[in-house]
Parts: structure tokens; C-alpha cells; sequence
């Protein structure tokens, strides 16, 4: 049996956009500050090219780069982890090969997308991938975008596997995050949604270990809500996680979904609006330029309690 259950993967984590130049290109200099910023708002770690991250509209020797800088900028401040989502385990095995060639602490991937996996071929995928790589793995269900949902009793098999560390639920279904942090507890760490106050109560009877949002844009809100909750400040966490969930209700539907435009495009807009380096989206999606719509997620951040800049394109 896996008895992972104390890697110290825990709180708010980002995952983080790929910034990309007007041109399309990876913006490197955006990418530095953006985990420069990252830092200075105290996550708890890093997601790299992840969904949010855009791995599927970049290149293999992208992925690579924008791996390379994560890990020399942010290695043994906060974990790292890298995205590793592919079509194939042999795919994902190549950019775990090379995450573990440069640090990383540890890899994430979804079962493969598109092709419906049984459960069965599920546990075969991350059997694969765990006999091939001696790196933390984080198994990653986030059924939106595979058109997949992994079993609470298929995610209980596969932390059989050494290498899986930690389970990241992105289903949407609370209900289901509790079966699974009560049936992982002390086998693997389990990221899911909870700050909030029913959250809070699942962590303090399953031990859930934290959450991993798109963007980071909630850090102001969540990392504080961690923090006062590690420390025993439940009443101080309670007023955190409502100033958090307020944020989220503003812009996400319950599915996931977001309200103004695709998830990503409206983060890379909202991260324009506050000033920060999100950076463009790359095609297939479209940048989110409505006037209308942005007035409105302007709006939304202004009412969230966050900080817009002052023209409705988020120009300085």
C-alpha cells in the first residue's frame, strides 16, 4: 500500500496560465513575473501546464521551457509540479523524464482525453506510468475535459501505486470529494474544493489537503484562509473563505464553467484588468475583447474585493 498520505503537498496552489506574447510566442519575461508574483503572494505551490496552462496548444519543446524556468525560479521555495497530460502513457512518460531530469517535485496528468477509458484502462494508464517514473505523481480527475469520471474505488486502487501522492478533484461534485477524502485519508494527499465552511468540516474529519484553482487569482483570500486554519483560527478562516467563495461565485458556474468567456480566456482577461502578467490565450481559444463583458468582470473583481485597474482594458 501506498503510505504517501504525509508528502508535505498541501493549501492554495495555482495553476498556472502560460503567458504567450501578442504574437503567440511564449512570453518568457511575463512568465518570470507572473511566478515572481506567485511567490510574493505566499502559494503554497505551483501547477505547471496544466488545463489553465494551455498544454495542449503548445509545442513539446514549449512544454519543456516553460517547465525549465517554473523550476528555476521557484525550486526549493514552494513544490513545483509539472503537467504532464498527453494522449498516450508514453507521451506523458517523456515530459516526466524530463520533469525529473530538472527538479521538479512531481507530475500531474488526467487520464487521456477523448478516448473515454474504462476504469480499467484508467489503472493500467497510471500503472504504466508509475512503473516507468520514480517521481511524485498527482492523479488528476477532472472529468470536463477527459469526458471521464475516476471512481472513488478506482482512485482507491491506485493509491496501490508507490508513486501516487495525491489526487486532484476537479469534478465539481462535493459529495463525491468527501467519499473520496474519507476513503483516501492517510493514503494519499486529496485537492478538492474546500474553502468553505462545509470545506473546513471535511478537512477537519477526512483530511483534504487543500485547493488548486486556475490562475490564482483568489491567493489574496485563499492563502490566508489556509494559513489562519492551520493555526487553529477557524472564526478568522470562516471570514477568509467568504471573501474566497464570493470571488468564485462571481465568476465560475458550478459546473466549472466560467461566466464571461472560456474559463482561461476569462482568467487571462480578469489577470489583464488587476495588472498582473497572465499574458494572451493561444488559439483554439479567443481572446475575451467584448467591451460589455469586460465592463462586467471588471465589475465582478471590483465587488470580489480586488483591485481593477482603472480603464476597462486594464491598461496602466
Amino acid at each position: 500500500m501506498n503510505t504517501s498520505g504525509a508528502m508535505p503537498w498541501r493549501g492554495y496552489w495555482p495553476a498556472a496560465p502560460t503567458p504567450f506574447a501578442a504574437d503567440g510566442s511564449l512570453d518568457e519575461d511575463a512568465w518570470r513575473a507572473l511566478l515572481g508574483l506567485y511567490a510574493e503572494q505566499g502559494v503554497h505551490g505551483v501547477l505547471v501546464n496544466g488545463t489553465t496552462g494551455e498544454w495542449f496548444s503548445q509545442t513539446a519543446e514549449e512544454r519543456r521551457q516553460a517547465a525549465e524556468i517554473a523550476v528555476a525560479e521557484l525550486s526549493g521555495r514552494i513544490p513545483v509540479v509539472i503537467g504532464c497530460g498527453a494522449f498516450t502513457a508514453q507521451e506523458c512518460i517523456q515530459y516526466g523524464e524530463h520533469a525529473r531530469s530538472i527538479g521538479a517535485d512531481g507530475i500531474l496528468t488526467t487520464p487521456p482525453p477523448y478516448v473515454h477509458p474504462s476504469q480499467d484502462e484508467i489503472v493500467a494508464f497510471y500503472t504504466t506510468l508509475a512503473e516507468a517514473l520514480d517521481l511524485p505523481l498527482m492523479v488528476y480527475n477532472w472529468p470536463r475535459g477527459t469526458a471521464v469520471d475516476i471512481t472513488v474505488d478506482t482512485l482507491l486502487r491506485l493509491t496501490e501505486l508507490d508513486t501516487v501522492v495525491a489526487v486532484k478533484d476537479s469534478s465539481g461534485d462535493e459529495l463525491k470529494v468527501a467519499d473520496t477524502c474519507e476513503a483516501l485519508a492517510g493514503r494519499v494527499q486529496v485537492f478538492g474544493r474546500f474553502i468553505h465552511r462545509r470545506g473546513m468540516a471535511v478537512m477537519a474529519e477526512f483530511g483534504g489537503a487543500g485547493n488548486i484553482d486556475g490562475g490564482g487569482l483568489g491567493a489574496p483570500f485563499a492563502v490566508p484562509f489556509y494559513e489562519a486554519y492551520w493555526a487553529g483560527d477557524l472564526e478568522l478562516a470562516r471570514t477568509w473563505s467568504v471573501r474566497y467563495e464570493r470571488l468564485v461565485n462571481l465568476l465560475v458556474n458550478d459546473d466549472y464553467s466560467s461566466r464571461f468567456a472560456s474559463p482561461t480566456s476569462q482568467l487571462k482577461a480578469a489577470m489583464r484588468l488587476l495588472g498582473q502578467p497572465g499574458g494572451h490565450v493561444r488559439p483554439p481559444l479567443l481572446p475575451l475583447e467584448d467591451p460589455s463583458a469586460l465592463t462586467r468582470l471588471s465589475a465582478a473583481l471590483d465587488e470580489a474585493g480586488l483591485q481593477p485597474c482603472s480603464t476597462s482594458t486594464g491598461k496602466r
